[in-house]
């Protein structure tokens, strides 16, 4: 990914961008962790810290403008939709703020939900 400023070009990874992009949706009230679905046996899984990042999906759309996709598992009893907009305006706000690169649409879809 790159971002073009008045001083040059910055190159970032896209999997530095899921990274920072997967540590500011689970920040959010409510989410439990990023989800992954296996291949193997289709069920979902709940993913460490460190590969979090096979929880976003990063579409790009036009020049420094991107879509994401978050795959999350959230907490038992909580409202969905309050929850999925506290993540999508988090993610879009935080995201931006941290890389300067534009987030156009945030999509979250709630892979499971873990009772504990």
């Amino acid at each position: 990914m790159k971002i073009r400023n008045e001083f040059g070009t910055i190159e970032m990874s896209q999997e530095v961008f899921t990274t920072i992009t997967g540590a500011v949706a689970t920040s959010c009230f409510g989410v439990k962790g990023m989800a992954a679905r296996s291949k193997k046996d289709g069920l979902v899984h709940l993913l460490r810290s460190e590969s979090m990042a096979k929880g976003v999906k990063v579409i790009p759309e036009e020049d420094n403008v991107v879509s994401v996709e978050l795959h999350i598992i959230v907490d038992n009893g909580i409202n969905l939709q309050a929850v999925g907009n506290a993540i999508m305006n988090e993610v879009k706000y935080e995201v931006t703020n941290l890389t300067g690169i534009e987030i156009k649409d945030v999509n979250v879809y709630v892979d499971a939900m873990q009772i504990d």
